[in-house]
């Protein structure tokens, strides 16, 4: 199924672009999320004609997310967790702890944003997680976990 692209979409195509995709993927995702409209001819000129007014929304938001990127780059965070002798927690340390932390610090994240490709820290240490602000746009954390024992 053909469509266009209303934004840039990470691994598929840019602002304008004609991709074909899945039409599960076309009608359960990015139609009603308003990311992209059925390829048709009368759909294409209204593309057109919503050309700029696009492109301005796509580098407003782009300048958004380099500004949050700006005050969160190298911003360190600490957490305190139960822990036995080695190091190994009583528990795990997620996105919700991070999103919790980084809140209270006055920095504006959805939990969605954090990511933690090799899963929840398990034990003790010094962590670089990222944050995924918007297609093309990341800020790395420093996450340092302690134990209170």
């Amino acid at each position: 199924m053909d469509v266009i692209l209303l934004e840039k979409i990470e691994n598929l195509g840019d602002l304008g672009d004609k991709v074909s995709v899945k039409p599960g993927y076309a009608r359960n995702h990015l139609i009603p999320k308003a990311k992209a409209k059925y390829a048709t001819e009368e759909n294409l000129k209204e593309f057109e004609a919503r050309r700029d007014e696009l492109e301005k929304l796509a580098k407003t938001n782009l300048e958004i997310a380099q500004k949050r990127k700006e005050k969160l780059d190298g911003f360190k965070i600490s957490i305190t967790a139960e822990a036995n002798d080695e190091g190994l927690l009583f528990g795990s340390i997620g996105p919700y702890e991070i999103e919790k932390q980084l809140l209270e610090n006055g920095h504006e994240i959805e939990r969605k944003e954090i990511r933690m490709p090799d899963g929840a820290i398990k034990k003790t240490g010094e962590y670089t997680i990222g944050i995924h602000l918007g297609i093309d746009t990341d800020a790395i954390i420093n996450l340092i976990v302690e134990t209170n024992n």
